[in-house]
Parts: C-alpha cells; sequence; structure tokens
C-alpha cells in the first residue's frame, strides 16, 4: 500500500477503526452485529409502540418465497431481521462472532462480505426451491442463519485444506442442522441452501477452473461469485409461481 504522507504508526491505536481495517480486524464482523442488533431493537420498540409499522416491516423486510420476485430486496433485507426473542438474535450473532473474524482476516474484508451476502442469497433460494417442491408457497423466514451456514460452509473446507482436525467443527454443525427437530419454526431450508452455496464458493475459490487458480482472490471472487448470484437470481426467479397462478 502507497503512503504519501510517512510512515503509518500504528502503535497506541489498535482500537482505532482505520486501524483494525489495515490490520484486518473484524470491522465487518462486528458492523454486520451493530446492524442486526440494532434491527432487532427496532423491531421490539415497533411491536409494541406500532405494531402496524412492525407488521409492514417484516412484510416487505422477511422473506416470503411467494413473493420474492414481487420484493427481490427482501433476499437480502431479511438477513439482517430477527424473531422478537432475544435468543434468536443472540444465537446467531455469537456463531457469527465465533468464525467472522477468522474468514474476515483470512479472506479480506470485502471477500468476506460477498461471502456472506451470497451465502445469504443461498438461503433464500432454498426457500423458494423447497416451496416449489412441495407446492406449499404459505410460509415466510426472515434471520442470518443462511448466511451464517455459508460461513461454517466456508470454515470446513478452509479447515479441511489445511488439515486440521474438522471433527468439532462437524458436531457443531450436525448440532445446527438438528435444531429444526427441537426447535419449532425453524426455517431449515435456509440453513441447507446457505450452507451448499457457501461450501460451492468456498471450493471454487480454493481450487475452481485451473486457469483462475494464479489469478488474485479479488477476481476469482469478481468471476465465481457474480456466476454464482446470476444462478440463484435465475433460480429463484424461474421456481416461483406467478401471482395469477398462485391466486394472489
Amino acid at each position: 500500500m502507497a503512503n504519501f504522507g510517512g510512515r503509518i504508526n500504528l502503535r497506541g491505536r489498535r482500537g482505532d477503526l482505520k486501524t483494525q481495517w489495515i490490520l484486518g480486524g473484524p470491522v465487518l464482523t462486528w458492523a454486520i452485529i451493530c446492524l442486526c442488533v440494532a434491527m432487532w431493537l427496532v423491531e421490539i420498540v415497533l411491536r409494541y409502540a406500532a405494531p402496524s409499522a412492525f407488521e409492514a416491516l417484516l412484510s416487505n423486510g422477511a422473506m416470503i418465497p411467494a413473493l420474492a420476485v414481487v420484493k427481490p430486496w427482501t433476499w437480502l433485507t431479511s438477513m439482517f431481521l430477527h424473531a422478537p426473542s432475544v435468543l434468536h438474535v443472540l444465537f446467531n450473532m455469537l456463531a457469527l462472532l465465533s468464525i467472522g473474524p477468522f474468514l474476515e482476516k483470512l479472506m479480506g474484508h470485502w471477500h468476506f462480505l460477498a461471502l456472506y451476502l451470497i451465502s445469504g442469497l443461498g438461503g433464500a433460494a432454498g426457500l423458494v426451491v423447497y416451496c416449489r417442491l412441495v407446492g406449499n408457497w404459505a410460509m415466510s423466514a426472515y434471520g442470518a442463519s443462511g448466511a451464517l451456514f455459508g460461513l461454517f460452509a466456508a470454515v470446513l473446507v478452509v479447515f479441511r485444506r489445511s488439515g486440521e482436525d474438522i471433527r468439532s467443527m462437524v458436531v457443531f454443525m450436525a448440532i445446527n442442522f438438528a435444531m429444526p427437530l427441537i426447535t419449532p419454526n425453524v426455517a431449515w431450508q435456509a440453513h441447507v441452501g446457505g450452507f451448499l452455496v457457501g461450501l460451492a464458493l468456498t471450493w471454487l475459490l480454493a481450487r475452481g477452473v485451473p486457469a483462475l487458480r494464479r489469478r488474485t482472490l479479488t477476481v476469482r471472487m469478481l468471476v465465481y461469485g457474480a456466476a454464482m448470484v446470476v444462478v440463484l437470481v435465475a433460480v429463484i426467479v424461474l421456481c416461483v409461481p406467478s401471482r395469477a397462478q398462485l391466486g394472489l
């Protein structure tokens, strides 16, 4: 990195945001956590102070597979909303804090964010595919779980390729995949979608097409990430029936 103003003195400034960014600190991990918690607090306030506004927030922010094409922004906004229960947002944010800093430092800030968002999009696609297969469109979901399962998959690929012991990670993911059997109303379809997309994208970044293996991570993320987004958008658009078919 070019330094046009002399040497960068990092001593005594490790808590500074700019310094943390330079050092590869979990800046975006904490940004996501703060955004999710802030939105959760907004939900809590609206739920009791303005119930109609609370309903409007969920209907326009949560992922509703039947309306996925009509409200495409919900593919992303849904991953920053959580149920009013404190356990939902607490569990997800603790999970993000446990693996986010590692991946953000390993991949770089923007590559980490791209993996997170694309995995979340994979979670939305997982919901839509499930609804298409079973023919039940009367469902909606929100939460960061789809994106988080994509990060779990990424850590699994990294640990596997580096020869680390992955048994504890496998047990941890197995427990999370089993949660729908214990806790009702868990959108496991988003978990599966996010996990598969995160797994595929991380594998492509690590291996992928031989011609791209020597390219920078930025180039590989642009190529594979863009291709993944195109595929996921196509899956969602092709799977969702028209509003007339749904009787809306």
